[in-house]
């Protein structure tokens, strides 16, 4: 069943009390964005906003800057190599993932493994401390699972999401110049001549629950729009458009926002 979902816009360049209707093909979650010339934050539920749940593979942001700041991967075409084993268990069959590949692909398709290999040598000691100079959600690694951003503790909101994300167009997280240019630019999914969309999205399956992301931010010649849209289903409820829905329902309220064209 679709609901209908209604967005309160509070913005200088729309009517105090404008009103936009999301078409959504999901039973929960919110959408939150941050307009950065005139700081002003736009929910759709705002207590949904504020509450924290798994990153899941949108830490592939913060997980990709450790990784390159740490010296555990050199670039985004540095080749990690396929053990030939994989928890389909855990993470379901993806046979297209399992083959060598380079960060960048790796950032893209969301391969698990990659990223598992750079923790185990990133630790758990630096994870503690890049996470709190982030100021990264509530920091808690205290899960016994080297995939603590899928399975465990960890737990960031949309606000805090977009606030990570205006930390990293700023280069005010506590990495370097090159460790910056590099994620930024493989977060790029979409360039026209207009703007420039970066983003990443994520799914985790833990709790009972499906809990898909898709974040990221738009840049324009005259402005900046982060975004983080969060939607959550019981696992025991099948929903064919919930994957898809992530990035459906964003680019819907952007284009309606005039963000996108």
């Amino acid at each position: 069943m679709k609901l209908v979902l209604l967005v309160l816009i509070f913005t200088c360049s729309l009517p105090l009390f404008g009103q936009v209707d999301l078409i959504k093909p999901l039973a929960g979650g919110s959408i939150t964005i941050y307009d950065y010339n005139a700081q002003k934050w736009i929910f759709s539920d705002e207590e949904d906003s504020r509450f924290g749940t798994l990153p899941a593979s949108t830490f592939k942001i913060l997980n990709t800057l450790i990784a390159l700041e740490t010296g555990v991967v050199n670039d985004e075409n540095e080749m990690v190599r396929w053990a030939g084993k994989a928890d389909t268990v855990k993470y379901g069959f993806r046979p297209d993932i399992y083959h060598d590949m380079n960060l960048k692909e790796a950032f893209k398709v969301s391969a698990v493994w990659v990223y598992l290999n750079y923790a185990e040598e990133i630790g758990r000691l630096r994870y503690e401390d890049f996470l709190k100079r982030s100021h990264y959600g509530n920091c808690d690694l205290s899960v016994d699972d080297p995939d603590f951003w899928n399975f465990g503790k960890l737990a960031v909101s949309p606000v805090d999401q977009i606030n990570f994300l205006k930390g990293l167009y700023e280069e005010t997280l506590p990495f370097s110049a090159r460790s910056f240019e590099i994620v930024k630019r493989i977060m790029i999914e979409e360039q026209t001549d207009s703007y420039v969309l970066r983003a990443k999205t994520g799914w985790a399956r833990d709790g009972g629950k499906d809990t898909g992301w898709w974040v990221g931010y738009v840049t324009k010649k005259d402005n900046v729009w982060f975004f983080a849209t969060r939607v959550i289903k019981d696992r025991s409820t099948p929903d064919p458009d919930f994957s898809r829905s992530r990035k459906e329902i964003t680019r819907n309220i952007l284009k309606q926002l005039q963000i996108l064209d």
